[in-house]
């Protein structure tokens, strides 16, 4: 593979012009054909094998008039209130237009009589509309909302406060997502000229990033126009693409610019880079997707595509790394350093001298103070990892947006006019045995009203009479552990034994009740998937360094630091600590597929660290058989360019909690933590600190292992 990747470097650099042309030709391709698709991301979360799902799957067959979203419009009184002859008469006018929109099935509301549930609250300030589609929030499109606002204009025009809710709300009103990228890329443009004082050398990471998450992000827009691609996926293939784009350009860099120090040949630089240092991206890269993809273990097609989209980014930036800026190498030659500002540029080659000699001092001095070292890293990243045991997964709602936004204030005004679980009802599809025998179907209404709290309407049956549906409002929010308890004594308790032997079949479904199947079904498998992950990363790392403690201590360290992280996400999203910093304005439940997802990009991500810095250490250890040596030499000439690396994917992820958007707060957040304590207490102090404590036995290898495993050799 070196051989092979030399050469690709050696005649990427010598024909860069003819390179740079065809990725040139393909980006701008997949450029016009991604805004010619019109392809637009989708949140679906259908959840093979669940009740949710079984209940979307017999509405939309049997019922598809109930099948679709809803939309909801929240009035207040600021004088009065809402059942005010002048006001009612204005909501009556609002329900009308409603009725009248596309694919609205029915509208039920304030100006409605509707037995079971409440419209309008106890002191008649606050009443509210609900309107059912027939189709998804996607499939009707942001014009909706358009609509609905302009149907509600009449309760303007009465002078009430009106709000709106709901899926087909949020789909038509999305909150903006800000300049993250923005914000990433100049923290690591000031990292990299710090680095290397030269304006080219900081362009080309930046470019060669830039470019690819461009050409990635097209591909996603492509894939959005045939298949359904959750609503994050561009932000989370950004935060990622990013990150490792400029990260692996940035070690072949470093070392193409060493070489040439050395006095070697422009095009012989280029291809002995890409034979080394394109080695290892490659490995380290190869290990992000394959773990990423591992991600279909969850058996969730959203969380499965969420991770095959950023995997194509992650790749995107690999073929990237190892023949476009190769290309730009053999282009820009010796000028590679040009630009450059003089002040900085001494100060770089200083500080770069002043590193290597304080970096050796520092693995003198964790040598010295293994024993210290090892147990105090382990004492704080057990202490960041303990809150992960009361981690509850779940899923954001209306009522963690921004206070701003009319979702969140609809949210706010249905749960003080009508209890925090009006705002997330669930949905019970009834499958009747035969057409006409409604006996099951007010069985379930009778038997689910008599549960605590639990406020039901009563069954709406389908034209052909073989299904009904009964909504069921829940005493506690949707993101609630209450309403997740509920949901499973509805399930287990109260519903089978009023359809035994009748031949009907009854399901929990709806929004709030698919997502608590989500974070079920992935706190099931998250175990096995880690499991996988880990195993994975000890035969691969067993393959490179030929060795059995060492891996096994990567797989320890990088199970703390990624617990470390999760540790952090739950004492800020959920228990509330700082979260003012990270701009939330309340609690949360960790969104379900999030420590998946992570656990998946970090397993990976911390692979480049340990390859780069082990691979250094191994290599010195071959040749002079001295372990204190090998680990000192090795952390002094890696620790420069982790740290730069390590610098600029905590400021990429960083830039991102300033999100609206609480999972990508989470995502930016959890990332950049578990990055930071990789590079810092794992790499610079439990590495050398344990590999000094276990001295020659950290090479110890079987022979009948070494025979059958496979050889991977990376410089």
């Amino acid at each position: 593979m070196a051989r092979f990747l030399d050469r690709l470097g050696r005649r990427a650099a010598r024909h860069h012009w003819i390179v740079i042309g065809l990725w040139l030709v393909i980006a701008v391709g997949l450029v016009f054909a991604a805004a010619a698709s019109g392809g637009e991301t989708v949140d679906n979360f259908t959840i093979p094998g669940t009740q949710s799902q079984d209940a979307a799957d017999l509405l939309e067959d049997r019922f598809p008039s109930q099948s679709g979203d809803t939309a909801s419009v929240v009035y207040e009184a600021r004088q009065g209130k809402v059942t005010d002859p002048a006001n009612i008469a204005a909501i009556g006018e609002v329900q009308d237009a409603l009725a009248k929109l596309p694919h609205a099935t029915g509208v039920t509301g304030a100006a409605t009589a509707t037995v079971g549930v409440a419209f309008v609250s106890q002191d008649g300030t606050i009443g509210y509309t609900q309107v059912q589609f027939d189709e998804s929030a996607p499939d009707l499109g942001t014009e909706a909302f358009t609509e609905i606002e302009a149907a509600s204009q009449p309760a303007v025009d009465a002078g009430m406060r009106v709000e709106y809710g709901g899926p087909v709300v949020d789909y038509g009103n999305q909150v903006k997502s800000g300049d993250s990228e923005a914000i990433g890329l100049i923290v690591a443009v000031i990292i990299l000229l710090l680095a290397f004082g030269s304006v080219v050398a900081m362009s080309l990471p930046i470019g060669v990033a830039v470019f690819g998450l461009g050409f990635g992000l097209s591909i996603i827009t492509l894939l959005a126009a045939v298949t359904e691609i959750g609503s994050v996926a561009p932000t989370l293939a950004t935060m990622i693409g990013l990150g490792v784009g400029i990260d692996y350009s940035l070690f072949i860099l470093t070392r193409h610019r060493q070489n040439l120090a050395e006095g070697m040949d422009i095009v012989e630089s280029v291809g002995r880079s890409n034979g080394t240092a394109g080695q290892a991206v490659l490995f380290a890269g190869g290990t992000v997707v394959i773990a990423i993809c591992g991600l279909a273990i969850a058996g969730i097609p959203y969380v499965t595509k969420l991770g095959f989209t950023s995997a194509i980014v992650v790749a995107v930036m690999i073929a990237a790394a190892l023949t476009l800026l190769p290309a730009l190498l053999g282009l820009v030659g010796r000028h590679v350093d040009s630009l450059h500002i003089p002040h900085l540029r001494r100060k770089a080659r200083k500080q770069q001298a002043a590193d290597g000699a304080g970096w050796r001092r520092w693995a003198h001095f964790m040598s010295r103070h293994r024993w210290s070292a090892v147990i105090l890293s382990l004492a704080v990243l057990i202490g960041l990892a303990l809150p992960v045991f009361s981690m509850r997964l779940g899923q954001t709602d209306d009522g963690s947006d921004p206070k701003s936004t009319t979702q969140r204030q609809a949210y706010d005004l249905i749960a003080e006019g009508f209890g925090p679980g009006a705002n997330g009802p669930l949905v019970l599809a009834i499958e009747l045995p035969k057409a006409g025998d409604t006996a099951p179907a007010t069985a379930v209404q009778d038997a689910v009203g008599k549960v605590s709290g639990v406020t039901v309407t009563p069954p709406q049956f389908n034209p052909a009479n073989n299904a009904a549906v009964i909504i069921a409002i829940p005493p506690s929010a949707p993101d609630s552990k209450s309403t997740a308890a509920l949901v499973s004594h509805l399930r287990s308790d109260v519903l089978p034994p009023v359809v035994a032997g009748t031949g009907a079949n009854v399901y929990v479904g709806g929004v709030t009740a698919a997502f608590i199947d989500l974070g079920n079904r992935i706190e099931d498998r998250l175990l096995y998937f880690i499991g996988a992950v880990v195993a994975l990363s000890f035969i691969l790392l067993m393959m490179v360094f030929r060795s059995v403690l060492v891996p096994l201590k990567a797989a320890v360290m990088n199970l703390l630091s990624i617990g470390a992280s999760y540790g952090v996400i739950v004492a800020v999203f959920q228990w509330g600590w700082f979260k003012g910093l990270v701009g939330l304005e309340t609690t949360v439940p960790i969104v379900a597929f999030v420590p998946m997802m992570m656990f998946a990009i970090l397993f990976g991500l911390s692979m480049d660290y340990e390859v780069f810095l082990l691979s250094r250490i191994r290599e010195d250890y071959q040749k002079s058989g001295d372990n204190l040596e090998s680990v000192v030499n090795g952390l002094a000439s890696t620790a420069r360019v982790i740290t730069s690396a390590a610098l600029i994917m905590i400021s990429v992820f960083l830039a991102f909690v300033p999100n609206p958007n609480p999972t990508v707060k989470m995502f930016g957040l959890g990332l950049a933590v578990a990055v930071f304590v990789d590079a810092t207490i794992v790499r610079m102090v439990l590495v050398p600190a344990t590999m000094e404590l276990l001295g020659d036995a950290n090479w110890w290898l079987p022979k009948w292992l070494d025979r059958i495993l496979p050889k991977i050799e990376i410089e």
